[in-house]
């Protein structure tokens, strides 16, 4: 496993960090399956997990304070996030913080989530949904400064919206972000435009999410995959996107070097990008943590190949399925 300094924290990261959405919303999860997988990812060198209280209503913090506590002697990063008090996700323009994110809720659910985990401090508290219209907004800020004072806060973050890299840029200017998770991948290459930039400007930590478009780079979806009714994929592979998204995936398969498949050709383009610091594939599976681990050997993609993926580029807009 290889380590990228992760901005200003001087955190020595994993660069292949762990998704652990996958606990909730998804079918086909096997909970003692995903310890195992978890305990593997240890093993092998990853020490960054970013969970949230909205996976599953904290039974995914506890999953990860359970394996903190298992690796007392190993130097493991928690990252999670609040939940939107409205519960929508993600957030809309209209949106008011007063309520999404009011000063009180802030605190209440850092105290929940520090008792889900276990722990006395949040190594990386991220808001879960963000609007940049809120970074003129002094409430938060106060009790982002107040947490951080009382040692319960280590760093905060803001999750990006879907497809809306540039919706958090006056946000970052405020100082009081550390860090962005953000959904970069070959076909969502938006990020480079302006907010990796600005991160390295300010010396941000970046957390590349969604690394396989939910799945559309595995190269395994036909336009006739389903999902059960449960599974939040039913509602966001309507046929519009799924059609679409396979056809986008199917003409990088062309691409796809001898000897590589492509759901390893989809990491290693994010990890040939020096400002991502860390990406955190969903993994529920041993065989998962071993293949995108064994990425993580510092053998980008050939700057030919780069070149070509680029004109893979697909500009997105939100919808009302794109969640």
């Amino acid at each position: 496993m290889n380590y990228r300094t992760f901005g200003r924290t001087g955190w020595e990261v994993s660069e292949i960090g762990y998704g652990m959405w996958g606990l909730a919303g998804w079918t086909g999860s096997d909970k003692a399956e995903v310890l195992r997988a978890l305990e593997r990812a240890v093993d092998l060198g990853c020490n960054f997990f970013d969970t949230a209280w909205g996976y599953a209503e904290g039974v995914s913090e506890q999953i990860l304070g359970e394996l903190l506590r298992n690796y007392p002697d190993k130097q493991l990063y928690s990252a999670t996030k609040i939940p939107p008090k409205n519960r929508a996700w993600p957030s809309k323009p209209d949106f008011q913080i007063s309520d999404v994110f009011p000063a009180d809720y802030i605190v209440e659910y850092t105290e929940k989530s520090l008792q889900n985990l276990g722990t006395e401090t949040i190594d990386l508290m991220q808001f879960h949904v963000w609007e940049d219209a809120w970074a003129s907004q002094d409430e938060w800020k106060r009790t982002v400064e107040k947490l951080t004072e009382q040692g319960k806060v280590r760093a905060w973050g803001i999750s990006i919206n879907r497809w809306e890299p540039d919706n958090s840029l006056n946000t970052l200017r405020t100082g009081l972000i550390d860090a962005v998770q953000v959904i970069y991948n070959i076909f969502d290459q938006n990020p480079e435009d302006h907010l990796f930039p600005l991160c390295k400007e300010l010396n941000l930590g970046v957390i590349a999410r969604v690394p396989f478009d939910e799945g559309t780079l595995t190269g395994t979806f036909t336009k006739d995959t389903t999902f059960p009714a449960d599974d939040w994929r039913s509602t966001y592979f309507v046929p519009e996107n799924l059609n679409s998204s396979v056809d986008h995936a199917d003409a990088l398969k062309p691409l796809v070097p001898n000897g590589m498949t492509m759901p390893e050709m989809a990491m290693r383009f994010i990890l040939s990008n020096p400002d991502v610091h860390t990406t955190i594939p969903g993994m529920r599976q041993i065989r998962h943590v071993e293949s995108n681990i064994a990425t993580s050997d510092g053998r980008g993609l050939l700057p030919e190949l780069l070149h070509e993926l680029a004109a893979h580029r697909w500009g997105r807009t939100p919808t009302e399925w794109s969640q």
